[in-house]
């Protein structure tokens, strides 16, 4: 059942809107607006929300399509339950969501993890999807960890370090920050960290269970069996016969373009679009040209 109306939700530009969505059993914040379809549905990455994520995009394709994009399980506003974090829970709780709005099959756009979710979720289940679009997303080859990423699988260490990153967002001026986020993504942070971005990225790490979630979903991306390689998780997309677009930002640091390109390679009549000067997060990096990309390929 969606609860567009809720105590609570918060009514935003050219009328998107927040509210609850009970997404099987768990309950599901997200932010919707706009109308015509087939509906399109953007998925987040780790560590963020549907209305942080997308937030320079929303609006642009809200003036001609239906847009919706929830919050995963543990982030944002959603509800962050003791449960097994991980791509199956995403990918289960996408579909969940889908079902619970009785949306016709729609375009999903993935960024990063969430590009991850949206391939498991089109791979088991093409008939629910009408294209797929993946932006800088995990899954397309092995990522450029920074020694950060490893400390986060270990027991008590990873908390540790959450606490202090909780600590250094509470003090920090917004100038450090974004030194320091440069060195692990690439690209112009200037506008992507911008001082509303940075206050609702402190108001996620204040949330309770965010941090749980959080490291609970990076441990499980180790796990034997996570398909974190390119090439049997792109030959298994490739069987759905689903339309597939590849938005990269070119420097970025995490996940290098060659991911990209060798997907694009594989995918046959797959379409790649390259965005110069933007590192990991070119939809709000470059937004103007990334929105006039995802504009042609949905409206194509």
């Amino acid at each position: 059942m969606a609860l567009g109306d809720a105590e609570g939700t918060r009514h935003r530009p050219r009328e998107l809107r927040s509210g609850f969505v009970e997404a099987g059993s768990l309950r599901l914040h997200h932010t919707f607006g706009g109308r015509g379809g087939p509906p399109v549905v953007f998925v987040h990455g780790l560590g963020s929300s549907g209305y942080i994520e997308w937030r320079f995009n929303l609006q642009s394709v809200a003036g001609f399509r239906r847009v919706l994009a929830p919050d995963l399980p543990g982030f944002g506003r959603s509800e962050k339950r003791s449960v097994r974090y991980g791509i199956p829970l995403f990918a289960r709780t996408l579909e969940g969501y889908l079902r619970a709005l009785r949306l016709r099959p729609p375009v999903l756009v993935g960024a990063s993890l969430g590009g991850r979710v949206v391939m498991e979720l089109a791979i088991r289940r093409p008939e629910l999807v009408e294209k797929v679009v993946l932006v800088n997303s995990l899954g397309l080859g092995r990522p450029n960890l920074r020694i950060a990423y490893p400390l986060l699988t270990l027991p008590r260490v990873g908390e540790a370090m959450m606490g202090l990153l909780r600590s250094g967002l509470q003090r920090s001026p917004g100038s450090s920050i974004r030194r320091l986020a440069r060195r692990y993504m690439g690209g112009d942070l200037e506008r992507t960290m911008d001082d509303a971005y940075l206050a609702d990225l402190r108001e996620l790490h204040e949330a309770e269970g965010y941090h749980q979630a959080y490291l609970a979903t990076v441990r499980s991306l180790t796990r034997p069996g996570s398909l974190l390689q390119g090439p049997p998780l792109v030959a298994r997309l490739r069987k759905t016969g689903l339309p597939v677009l590849l938005i990269w930002g070119a420097d970025d640091q995490l996940f290098p373009l060659e991911h990209a390109e060798r997907a694009h390679r594989d995918l046959p009549g797959s379409r790649l679009a390259v965005i110069e000067g933007a590192g990991h997060t070119p939809q709000a990096e470059r937004p103007d040209e990334f929105n006039r990309i995802l504009r042609s390929f949905l409206t194509g």
